[in-house]
C-alpha cells in the first residue's frame, strides 16, 4: 500500500466495507491521516447509516488537532434516541479509541525500552539495524521529544475513552500513568479519576482489572506521591480489591522503608506500612516495620506496642529473637525503661544463646539479614566484652553462614576471583606497579555522625598511591552538604540502591584490594555484603564496635580506644593506629541559641550539660551525675538527648529525690533541628557529663572542638572507651575517670576549681593546632600505612 495522494481506493460497498477499515487502519498508522480523513467521508457519504467510518475519521480529525470537529463527527453519529444501538455504537467507537491507544502505548513502551539500552550501552546506537517508530535521525535513536508527543496523544484519545465508559478501571490507570509520565500530576488524579470508589465499590466496574497494570500504576505513585491522601486512600483501596494481596503489600512495605530511611521521613512510612495491616500475611511484616518507623518518629509508647505485638506473633526461634530485639530497643531509645529493658536484655541473651547452639543455615534471607543487629544493646547495659564479644562473633558467624548458603552463587564467585587474583599478584600486579584501590562502602555518607566523622578522609588520601571508590548505600537525590562534600572528594562515586547482590558485584568488579565498612551491625544491608566478601580484605572502622563476622578481617582501632587483652575475644584481628583511630578538621558552628538568662540560670552559676540519645542514660551512671550535682553549690543540670520526655524527665526526677538534689536544679532543653546550633549552644555549659557504659563519640568530639571539658568514665570495651581516646588525643588528661569514685570526684573539681578549669579550657584550645584528633593529614597518613600493612600481609609479608 502506498501513501500517495493519488492512490485510488475501490468505491465504498457492504462488501468491501471489512477490507477498507484494514486499509484505513493501515493509513493511520503510516499517518497518513488526510487520506483517512478523505476515504472515510466517502464512505459516509456512500453510506451514512455505516458508523465505522465516522469513528475512524474522528479518530483521524482528533489526531490531527481538530478535537472539537472531532466530536461533532461522534455526536452526530450517536444522535438517537435508542439507548441499546446508543450503547452499541459507544462501544464500538471505545473499541476503535482502544485499539489506537493501546498501538501507541506500545509505541512509546518500544521506544522507550530502546533509550534505556542506548544508555546502558552508547557504541550500541551507530549499530542499531531495528527501525523505531519515533526515531529522530538515520541513527534509529528514539527522539525522547516525539515519544512525549506521542503520549500526549495517547492521553487525549484515552480521556475521550473516559467519557465513553467511566467505569473501565484499567483505562483510568493508563490515565494516570500518562499523567504521571507528562509532568501534569497533581495528587488528585485517584480521586478524579474515580479509581477510588471504583476499586472500593468492584461490582460497579466493567471490565476486567489487569493486575500487573494495577501493580505497576501503584508502584509508580508511591514513588511520586507516596504520602499524598489520595495516594493512601488509593493504596488501601488497592489492597482491598486485588487477589495479589500479599504482594503488594511486600511492595507498598519495601517503598515504605526507602521512605523512612532515604526521605529520612518515619511518620509518612508508618502511614503507609499501616495500611498492610489489614493484610494477614503481611500483618508481622508492617508490625516490625512499624516498631523502627514510630521510633524514629519518637513515638515511644506506638513503638512498644508494635514491637510487643509482633514479638507475640512469633514462634520460630530466629524471629523471636528480632521480635525481643524490638521491643528492647524500643524501650532502649525511650529512656527511663531500664528495669524492663533489663529483663528483655536477659531474654535476648537466651535466645540467642539458644539460637547460636542450635546454628540454622536454611534461614531465609530476610531472617537472616536481620538478626546482624540482635545482640545491639549488651554494650549499652554493662561493660563487660569478652562474654558479649561471644556471642557478637558466634552470631555474626550464623548469619554470615546463612548469607553464603542462600547466596552461595555470588560468595563461590568472589572466592573463586580472589584465587585468581591472587595469582595476578604473584606476578606483580600490586603496588607500587599499580594505586592500592581503597574502597568505603556506608549508608551514612551524609548529614549523620558517620559522615561528618569520615568525610575529611577522602580530602587527605594520597590519589598517586591510592584509588579511592566510595559507595553510597541509598544514595539520597535531594542535596545533603556532608554527601556533597564526600562525593565532590571522592574518585570514583557509586550511587546505589539497597540491592545487597548488586552493590557486591559493583565492588567486585572494580577489583577493590580492601573494603572498609564503615556501618558495622547498624545496617544489615553493608553486613550482608560484607559477608559474601567482594574484597579480598575487608575492615570495619568507626561506625560501631566490630561485628564479629568472619569474614572481616581486620578491626581499626588505636592504643587507647581498646585495650590490649582485646585481642583474646575479637575475632578480627585489631589494627590500632599509633595515635588516634580517628581525625577531623573540626566543626562548623552557628550562634547560640539558647542563652543562661533564657532559662533563668545565674550567671555566676555551674553549669553542668549532658546531650545523650535515650539508649545512654544507665541509671547507676546517671546517679553519679546527680551526686555531682549535689555536691556543688549553686549549679545546674542541662539534659538534652532524643528520647521520650516525659520517660526521661520522671526518670532523672526520681533519682534526684533520691539523692536529695533539688528538681529546679534539673533543666530538660529540647533538640535543636540543626548541628551548627547544637554546637553553638554547647557554650552554655561549663563541663560535660559523659555516659557511661556507652561513652559519647560525635558527642564527645563536638564538645572538645567547643573548648568545654568533658568528664568521661572509662571501662573495657569499645563503647566505654570512645571519649578516652579522644581526649588524650585532644591534649588533654583532665577529666579521664577509672572508677565511678573518680568520675565524681572530676565533675566536683572540674565545677568548683576554676583554675583547674581555665588549664582544662587552655589545654583544649592549645590541642586545635597539634594534637593528633584534629590532625587529619598525619591520621590519614597513619591509615593508609595500615592499609599497606595489610595488603603486605595479604601478600604474604612481602
Amino acid at each position: 500500500m502506498t501513501n500517495s495522494p493519488d492512490s485510488q481506493s475501490p468505491e465504498p460497498n457492504a462488501e468491501t466495507l471489512p477490507s477498507q477499515m484494514n486499509e484505513i487502519q493501515a493509513l493511520i498508522e503510516q499517518s497518513a491521516y488526510a487520506q483517512v480523513i478523505g476515504h472515510c467521508q466517502k464512505l459516509i457519504e456512500a453510506d451514512p447509516t455505516e458508523k465505522l467510518p465516522y469513528w475512524y475519521l474522528g479518530l483521524a480529525l482528533l489526531l490531527v488537532g481538530q478535537e472539537m470537529e472531532a466530536q461533532m463527527v461522534w455526536l452526530e453519529a450517536i444522535d438517537t434516541d435508542d439507548s441499546e444501538q446508543l450503547e452499541q455504537w459507544s462501544e464500538q467507537l471505545w473499541q476503535v479509541l482502544a485499539q489506537e491507544a493501546d498501538r501507541r502505548t506500545e509505541l512509546v513502551q518500544t521506544g522507550l525500552e530502546q533509550l534505556a539500552q542506548l544508555n546502558q550501552n552508547p557504541a550500541s546506537q551507530a549499530d542499531s539495524s531495528q527501525p523505531s517508530p519515533v526515531d529522530s535521525d538515520a541513527t534509529n535513536a528514539p527522539d525522547p521529544a516525539a515519544l512525549q508527543q506521542e503520549q500526549q496523544i495517547t492521553w487525549a484519545i484515552r480521556q475521550h475513552m473516559r467519557e465513553l465508559a467511566p467505569n473501565v478501571v484499567n483505562n483510568l490507570l493508563q490515565i494516570l500513568q500518562l499523567s504521571i509520565d507528562l509532568g501534569l500530576f497533581t495528587g488528585e488524579e485517584p480521586s478524579e479519576l474515580g479509581l477510588i470508589e471504583l476499586l472500593e465499590q468492584p461490582e460497579s466496574i466493567i471490565q476486567p482489572v489487569d493486575p500487573q497494570l494495577l501493580q505497576q500504576t501503584l508502584h509508580r505513585l508511591l514513588k511520586i506521591a507516596p504520602v499524598h491522601p489520595h495516594t493512601l486512600a488509593f493504596t488501601s483501596a488497592v489492597l482491598s480489591f486485588s487477589e495479589e494481596r500479599d504482594k503488594l503489600a511486600d511492595m507498598i512495605i519495601r517503598q515504605a522503608v526507602l521512605i523512612a530511611h532515604t526521605d529520612r521521613q518515619p511518620q509518612q512510612a508508618a502511614l503507609l506500612a499501616e495500611l498492610c495491616l489489614q493484610v494477614p500475611n503481611s500483618k508481622a511484616e508492617a508490625l516490625r516495620h512499624l516498631a523502627s518507623f514510630y521510633l524514629s518518629g519518637y513515638e515511644y509508647d506506638r513503638s512498644i506496642e508494635a514491637a510487643e505485638a509482633y514479638y507475640a506473633m512469633q514462634t520460630d526461634l530466629a524471629e523471636k529473637a528480632m521480635g525481643n530485639h524490638l521491643a528492647l530497643q524500643a524501650r532502649m531509645k525511650a529512656g527511663g525503661y531500664w528495669q524492663e529493658a533489663l529483663k528483655l536484655a536477659d531474654r535476648q541473651t537466651q535466645l540467642l544463646e539458644k539460637l547460636v547452639t542450635e546454628y540454622p543455615t536454611n534461614l531465609d534471607r530476610i531472617s537472616a539479614i536481620r538478626l546482624f543487629s540482635a545482640n545491639f544493646f549488651p554494650p549499652y547495659l554493662h561493660d563487660q566484652p569478652e562474654a558479649n564479644r561471644q556471642i557478637s562473633n558466634r552470631l555474626a558467624a550464623l548469619c554470615q553462614a546463612n548469607v553464603r548458603n542462600y547466596a552461595s552463587d555470588l560468595a563461590t564467585k568472589f572466592e573463586q576471583g580472589h584465587t585468581e587474583r591472587a595469582k595476578r599478584i604473584g606476578k606483580g600486579d600490586r603496588p607500587p606497579q599499580r594505586r592500592l584501590k581503597i574502597g568505603y562502602l556506608s549508608h551514612h555518607f551524609f548529614s549523620h555522625s558517620v559522615g561528618w566523622l569520615s568525610r575529611w578522609l577522602f580530602a587527605e588520601h594520597d590519589r598517586e598511591n591510592f584509588e579511592i571508590f566510595t559507595y553510597f548505600i541509598l544514595y539520597k537525590s535531594h542535596y545533603d552538604v556532608v554527601q556533597d562534600f564526600i562525593e565532590q572528594s571522592s574518585e570514583h562515586v557509586r550511587k546505589l540502591d539497597a540491592n545487597s547482590r548488586k552493590i557486591a558485584e559493583q565492588i567486585y568488579a572494580d577489583d577493590i584490594d580492601i573494603l572498609i565498612d564503615l556501618d558495622s551491625i547498624t545496617l544489615d544491608v553493608t553486613c550482608e555484603i560484607m559477608a559474601l566478601k567482594p574484597a579480598p580484605i575487608q575492615a570495619t572502622w568507626l561506625g560501631m564496635d566490630a561485628s564479629g563476622m568472619p569474614a572481616i578481617d581486620y578491626f581499626i582501632a588505636d592504643p587507647y580506644i581498646l585495650p590490649a587483652e582485646a585481642d583474646r575475644y575479637y575475632h578480627e584481628k585489631i589494627w590500632r593506629l599509633p595515635r588516634t583511630f580517628l581525625a577531623i578538621e573540626g566543626f562548623g558552628m552557628a550562634v547560640p541559641t539558647i542563652h543562661r538568662r533564657d532559662l533563668n540560670i545565674p550567671a555566676a552559676s555551674v553549669v553542668y550539660l549532658s546531650s545523650q540519645i535515650g539508649y545512654k542514660r544507665h541509671p547507676d551512671h546517671a546517679r553519679s551525675q546527680m551526686q555531682i550535682i549535689k555536691a556543688v553549690p549553686n549549679s545546674y543540670f542541662l539534659i538534652k538527648g532524643f528520647a521520650d520526655q516525659n520517660t526521661v524527665q520522671k526518670f532523672f526526677y526520681e533519682l534526684a529525690d533520691q539523692e536529695g538534689v533539688e528538681r529546679d536544679r534539673l533543666i530538660f532543653l529540647a533538640n535543636t533541628s540543626l548541628e551548627i546550633e547544637h554546637r553553638a549552644n554547647l557554650a552554655i555549659a561549663d563541663v560535660v557529663l559523659d555516659t557511661f557504659p556507652y561513652n559519647g563519640a560525635t558527642t564527645t568530639m563536638e564538645t572538645l572542638w567547643a573548648g568545654v571539658p568533658i568528664v568521661t568514665r572509662v571501662g573495657q570495651q569499645f563503647a566505654a572507651r570512645n571519649s578516652y581516646s579522644m581526649l588524650v588525643n585532644a591534649g588533654i588528661e583532665a577529666g579521664i575517670a577509672w572508677s565511678d569514685q573518680e568520675y565524681i570526684d572530676w565533675g566536683i573539681r572540674l565545677g568548683s576549681d576554676r583554675q583547674l578549669h581555665q588549664k582544662a579550657y587552655s589545654q583544649l584550645q592549645k590541642g586545635k593546632n597539634s594534637a593528633p584528633l584534629w590532625n587529619t593529614h598525619q591520621f590519614v597518613q597513619d591509615l593508609e600505612q595500615a592499609y599497606l600493612g595489610m595488603w603486605a600481609e595479604h601478600c604474604g609479608g612481602d
